[in-house]
């Protein structure tokens, strides 16, 4: 057998054992005159899929890759993550293994499994093309990014939403969520902020988020400070709502922000992971870097309101 045989034949008995082994937890979801997919990810009947799967309907029927069918509730939506979650009356298939999409790495094998055009069970392979992508999402008025965007190759079709996208140990590590193009599909992360939504959705149903209204790009620091500080990048603040809890507070555009809630600040999934109800209403200390000079403001973040 030859090099590119043996290749070839490694390839084809990764993409088979995922296939194999996360499949059966899969499941085509339909709702009204629509659907998608969603991915059972806990022992009791929830599954995961996208609120935009969901939309405004409140229940409908999954079938699995074994052909058994479920009716299920939706026991809660984010459209601002674009996640829900769905619980099934009937049994259901054993749970996924979650993984860390944080962990991932561009050129990295990954396998999706889902429904595209009602066909369920449908697995295409291929790899990490890019991470840390932004996915802009609207909840009525309300404008929020998705942070840490999962971007692959594997070919993804309109029916592919809320299915499953799993690295090569059959772990799932995302959510795919878009296509956005030619040979390029958008999913979800499955990281420790993603799992606080999900978490937060089976409990209450919903997700309250604080809003502080500002927004920025990652930017490195000056030599001597990242050297002071042991912290190699900020988010430099480009814009900063008028009247918002950030404008109140004193910050400024160009103020470079190294600290939130005493936790270090990188990107704006940095400050977004912080900005949950717990929040709303509260002291909550930003540290930032203006004019070479370190800044301690306090600000009061507020409910955002979609």
């Amino acid at each position: 057998m030859s090099e590119e045989e043996d290749v070839l034949d490694a390839y084809s008995r990764a993409v088979s054992a995922v296939a194999a082994s996360v499949t059966p937890h899969v499941a085509s979801v339909r709702l009204g005159q629509g659907g998608g997919s969603a991915v059972v990810f806990a022992d009791d009947g929830h599954l995961i899929t996208n609120a935009h799967v969901v939309g405004r309907h409140r229940r409908g029927v999954a079938t699995f890759a074994d052909g058994g069918e479920a009716e299920f509730v939706v026991v809660g939506a984010d459209p601002l993550s674009d996640l829900a979650v769905l619980r099934t009356r009937d049994p259901a298939p054993p749970a996924v293994r979650f993984g860390d999409a944080d962990r991932l790495v561009v050129g990295q094998l990954v396998v999706a499994i889902g429904s595209p055009l009602g066909f369920s069970g449908s697995v295409t392979a291929g790899v990490v093309s890019a991470l840390g992508r932004a996915l802009p999402v609207r909840s009525q008025r309300t404008t929020r990014v998705i942070e840490d965007v999962i971007q692959t190759d594997a070919a993804l079709n309109p029916g592919n939403s809320g299915g499953a996208l799993a690295d090569s140990a059959g772990r799932v590590v995302g959510v795919n969520t878009a296509v956005a193009g030619i040979g390029l599909g958008l999913a979800v992360p499955i990281n420790a902020t993603t799992r606080r939504i999900i978490d937060t959705l089976l409990v209450e149903g919903r997700v309250q988020r604080a809003y502080l209204g500002v927004a920025g790009v990652p930017a490195p620091l000056p030599d001597e400070v990242a050297e002071r500080t042991g912290q190699s990048a900020g988010l430099r603040v480009m814009e900063v709502v008028q009247g918002g809890p950030a404008h109140r507070a004193g910050l400024y555009p160009g103020d470079l922000v190294l600290t939130v809630g005493r936790e270090r600040v990188s990107d704006a999934q940095g400050i977004q992971r912080q900005l949950f109800g717990e929040v709303i209403g509260t002291s909550l200390p930003i540290t930032v870097l203006r004019n070479g000079a370190m800044v301690d403001v306090i600000a009061t973040p507020a409910e955002l309101v979609s």
